[in-house]
């Protein structure tokens, strides 16, 4: 079996923006601030809950959409001065699609992948 798993395509995702992605019991953000680049986060800011895909992507950080505090999307940190972290993925973009790491999922149906619109 593969350490990882095949959940989308690259398209899927635009360029500057997001997408949501269930994955077993996961509720993913896919955010692509540019070209090849893409970040996988828990899909809930831990202060408010406010759904990261729907967040304004600038540079390497998304603004929650209740309260406007940014996430680091390389470590999912919040910006100071907030505290906290969003919870990451491995992921990585290969021949234009997008692939989680397996073991990061921890999810009995992390085969079963659909993306939310």
């Amino acid at each position: 079996m593969s350490d990882w798993i095949e959940v989308c395509a690259l398209e899927d995702v635009p360029a500057g923006g997001a997408r949501r992605l269930h994955a077993g019991g996961a509720v993913i953000a896919l955010i692509r601030p540019e070209a090849e680049r893409v970040f996988a986060l828990e899909d809930r800011c831990p202060h408010k809950g406010g759904p990261l895909s729907e967040g304004i992507v600038a540079a390497d950080r998304v603004a929650c959409p209740l309260h406007g505090q940014c996430v680091d999307l390389a470590s999912g940190m919040m910006i100071a001065p907030d505290e906290g972290r969003v919870r990451t993925f491995g992921v990585r973009v290969e021949a234009g699609r997008i692939w989680l790491r397996r073991a990061e999922l921890a999810a009995p149906k992390a085969h079963a992948c659909e993306l939310a619109t």
